[in-house]
């Protein structure tokens, strides 16, 4: 895989599935929601609301400057959410590649004053950081049940046509420091087309870390968050959809001949640097 920009930390410290959507990372906790027809999940209550609004302030003032520090974080294509601003004003659809326990609080610090909603692991909602997840705007993805499906759908469907952004993991799972881009899910694509909404392109890329910060706070990689122009769904097919916009992604993170391919069809890990992942793995933080 060449590129023509960026550094590939090919770490061996994660545990990356077989599967490339599947996820690594042990939820210990369940309350035991339930996610039907009766949950709601774009909460429009007044307390839910209130609440929301006072963690984002604490995340503005506090987290959003963490993630330059911690992360390294440098946001580039700003200009392409300013000068599109009028046509995200409507809601739009954004999409990255999943990569680190902290990369969607970068998002949210590049889509600031925007407030997202998220695409979320059903056992995220249920886990020990429960509260915290739906308070930045995470919405539970309901399982095995159509009816709950309909409702997710609907409720994605009215923030989206309320003129909100919904953000899509589309891969499917984190897999932290991993630079491939691996397959997308056409879920996407399907809200995009079927709402008219734009779909917004980032790709976290990665940059080699200096001495201190490799031996002394042993970081893996410094991140980039690379901002590309909206994709609108005109005349596309999902799978037309997915593959412009996996191929978009691809080009901001600096990639040339990816190793996946666009859209996600029970896809398996592909083993270019080596084949022993998690070694010594305690965990993400």
């Amino acid at each position: 895989m060449k590129s023509n920009s960026g550094f590939d930390p090919k770490t061996n410290k994660f545990p990356y599935p077989i599967n490339t959507d599947e996820h690594y990372l042990v939820v210990k906790k369940d309350n035991g929601l339930v996610f039907d027809e009766n949950y709601p999940y774009i909460d429009k209550s007044f307390w839910f609301n209130f609440m929301r609004r006072v963690i984002y302030a604490i995340i503005f003032c506090i987290v959003f400057p963490l993630t330059y520090i911690r992360l390294g974080l440098k946001i580039n294509g700003k200009k392409n959410l300013k000068e599109n601003k009028a046509l995200i004003k409507n809601g739009a659809i954004s999409v990255a590649n999943h990569v680190h326990m902290w990369d969607y609080l970068s998002l949210m610090n590049a889509l600031k004053p925007r407030r997202p909603y998220l695409f979320v692991w059903d056992k995220n909602i249920r886990g020990e950081m429960s509260f915290v997840i739906r308070m930045v705007g995470g919405v539970p993805i309901p399982e095995n049940n159509i009816n709950a499906t309909r409702q997710f759908n609907k409720s994605i469907e009215e923030a989206l046509n309320d003129g909100h952004i919904v953000h899509i993991y589309a891969e499917g799972s984190m897999w932290e420091y991993y630079r491939p881009i691996r397959p997308f899910k056409t879920s996407m694509a399907y809200y995009a087309i079927k709402c008219d909404k734009p779909i917004i392109p980032m790709a976290f890329s990665y940059r080699k870390p200096g001495w201190i910060r490799r031996n002394i706070f042993h970081q893996i990689a410094l991140f980039n968050l690379n901002i590309g122009k909206p994709i609108l769904p005109e005349r596309m097919s999902q799978e037309e959809l997915t593959r412009k916009v996996h191929e978009e992604i691809c080009r901001l993170a600096g990639i040339q001949n990816n190793l996946y391919n666009a859209i996600y069809h029970n896809d398996k890990r592909i083993d270019y640097y080596t084949s022993e992942y998690g070694i010594g793995y305690k965990g993400s933080k």
